[in-house]
């Protein structure tokens, strides 16, 4: 089996990579090139001789379609390529749309253009819901395959275009192709501009310097808004899971339970013993979004029944490997 990854040096992507070889595939890893090294994550993989990385630029046409033309007997093709951070996406809402929503557009259009047999899973988000959500009979908010979109980012409005393209190509040419709706999913792998590797990452930054009370305080933004949030290495188990079905379809995945940041924050300065964080911690209006998504918790009943997949990680496995990462993590 051959797959192509798209955005293969981010967090979701180095983890399917390392999936996708476990499971004896040969994979071909797509990176853009750029003057800095962003290959970080994947640094173990440079001595595999199932794994090869080639430059290209999802944004281009032609690149995507010089990629999938040298490897047309690929039998997987995975789009996890994102503009991914949504606070950026209001400061750069051309650049999202472009690699975020376009991106996924030339990947499918150059999939029918070549006449290429093979398996397409795009990564959606659970920020395409925004403030949308159903209410079970318990009177608890959740968000299913069957909830509205009502997108309130330039990232989330990208990856509601590129989630209905999924849908179109599937209809209109057959495509196996589905998407997986992935709620908050983060790691020891997660960028350091994202909230929670930025709590995990400051505690171990403070740590190393043994805990000095004149180290920076942590800035975040709102701390009341509600997430559901999973570990990416089971994730991508969800997205490899996918692509076996014989009927292509879209999926919510996520652990079904949502906490709040400061309950983050609880849980990664409970790791070291610290129960009162707010002397550490510093609310700041320049972290806060333009527009807010309040409450996200998930309802992946249907992945659970057709993929047979379930979270392994709560919110306390999900804290537990990124602090033990990050406190052990050199400076």
């Amino acid at each position: 089996m051959k797959a192509i990854i798209f955005g293969v040096t981010g967090q979701d992507g180095s983890h399917l990579a390392d999936l996708l070889l476990s499971k004896d595939y040969e994979v071909v890893g797509v990176t853009r090139r750029c003057s800095v090294d962003t290959t970080l994550r994947i640094k173990h993989l440079s001595d595999n001789s199932s794994f090869s990385l080639v430059q290209g630029d999802i944004t281009d046409a032609s690149s995507v379609i010089n990629i999938l033309r040298n490897n047309s007997d690929v039998n997987e093709v995975y789009n996890l390529a994102a503009q991914s951070h949504v606070g950026v996406s209001f400061k750069q809402p051309g650049l999202t749309w472009d690699i975020t929503g376009k991106g996924c557009l030339n990947i499918l259009q150059g999939i029918v253009d070549l006449g290429i047999d093979c398996r397409f899973y795009q990564a959606s988000s659970s920020e395409m819901f925004g403030d949308s959500y159903d209410v079970d009979e318990e009177g608890n908010k959740y968000q299913n395959e069957e909830t509205k979109f009502l997108p309130q980012s330039p990232y989330a409005i990208a990856k509601c275009a590129a989630h209905y393209l999924v849908r179109l190509f599937r209809e209109a040419y057959g495509l196996h192709a589905s998407a997986g709706i992935l709620f908050n999913h983060e790691g020891e792998r997660r960028g350091e501009n994202f909230v929670t590797r930025k709590i995990t990452k400051w505690i171990g930054d403070w740590s190393k310097t043994g805990y000095d009370k004149n180290f920076p305080k942590l800035r975040l933004g709102n701390l009341d808004a509600f997430r559901d949030w999973g570990y990416a290495g089971d994730y991508v188990e969800a997205m490899h899971l996918m692509l076996q079905e014989d009927v292509a379809d879209d999926y919510v995945i996520c652990t079904g339970r949502t906490y709040t940041i400061r309950e983050f924050l609880d849980e990664a300065f409970g790791y070291i013993n610290i129960d009162d964080w707010s002397e550490h911690v510093v609310v700041d209006p320049k972290f806060y979004r333009p527009a807010e998504v309040d409450y996200l918790r998930g309802d992946c009943s249907k992945a659970n029944n057709k993929l047979g997949w379930t979270a392994k990680n709560d919110l306390k496995g999900l804290v537990t490997i990124m602090m033990e990462h990050d406190l052990n993590e050199e400076l």
